[in-house]
């Protein structure tokens, strides 16, 4: 049984129509209300008609594992950039990241000059909440369930794994850059927003970067001498709740008591990051999903 209609396209449609339905949610909130639950029914219907058709069943099982191997190793990655994003805010505590002057964002400035510059139709549609994150997952997904309409090769998991595999690899990399350097970020509102983080530097910071951080000649001492010479005693303690076996991440997440009963719950908040200098975690997954479309299409 063939599907021509998806096989030539009709899956290109199908994502419109999604991203058209999900767009209702700033323009009618009353008919994406409406048409949403009917449109994923439609979907989740078309897929299991398709399921008892489908051919490739042994190769899905054969992908299996390396689909799981993938899918760990993702989670291992974000857990990572987890640690890291959250470690590079509360190292230097919020009062240092309020104190800083923000860096320079260049893209803020060329969208600006273009909105003096370009037709005030084309800014409105560059300012509309059309593309979210949540919608590339979204795509992803059909790309992955259209592997039953032969308009991907088979196997799906196959796909999925290495979608997940670059992912994983993308987050090592962008926590690297996380963990490298401590800049201010380009939003200064950032930290206070996201963090509810004590405002001193932490017990390390104190000893091996505050001391020296305002005077030139202290920092090349310390470079010449490669040990911290200054003799800080005065630290403020810091909360620390009992984690268990984790207890070693106190000292990476730096909770608060509003915060540190759970070192699990307090991970969940720590996403995002206000220091993504180098590319953001949406940004990655955007660009993943278009070459996986550009890539099978």
């Amino acid at each position: 049984m063939r599907w021509p209609a998806v096989k030539s396209g009709g899956l290109g449609v199908v994502a419109m129509t999604y991203v058209a339905v999900d767009y209702l949610r700033i323009l009618s909130p009353t008919w994406h209300e409406r048409l949403q639950p009917v449109l994923w029914s439609l979907l989740a219907l078309v897929a299991v008609t398709r399921v008892p058709f489908y051919r490739h069943w042994s190769a899905e099982f054969r992908a299996a594992i390396s689909f799981l191997a993938s899918m760990i190793f993702m989670l291992s990655a974000l857990l990572f950039e987890a640690c890291t994003v959250r470690f590079v805010t509360v190292v230097l505590g919020l009062n240092w990241h309020n104190g800083r002057p923000p860096l320079p964002d260049t893209g803020q400035w060329l969208l600006l000059a273009l909105n003096e510059k370009l037709p005030e139709a084309v800014v409105e549609i560059l300012r509309a909440h059309i593309i979210g994150l949540h919608h590339y997952l979204m795509l992803f997904i059909m790309l992955a369930f259209s592997v039953l309409f032969e308009s991907v090769k088979a196997p799906g998991l196959g796909l999925g794994a290495r979608y997940m595999f670059t992912m994983a690899v993308g987050r090592l990399l962008r926590a690297i850059t996380f963990a490298s350097t401590i800049l201010p970020s380009a939003r200064p509102w950032c930290a206070s927003s996201r963090y509810s983080i004590p405002g001193h530097p932490h017990r390390w910071a104190q000893k091996y970067y505050v001391p020296y951080a305002s005077d030139a000649n202290a920092i090349r001492q310390v470079i010449e001498r490669d040990i911290a010479y200054v003799d800080t005693v005065n630290y403020t303690a810091d909360y620390r709740p009992d984690w268990g076996s984790m207890s070693f991440l106190i000292d990476f997440l730096r909770p608060n008591t509003s915060e540190g009963s759970s070192w699990y719950s307090l991970l969940k908040k720590a996403g995002g990051g206000c220091n993504d200098l180098v590319y953001s975690g949406h940004m990655f997954v955007a660009v993943l999903t278009a070459m996986a479309w550009t890539v099978l299409f």
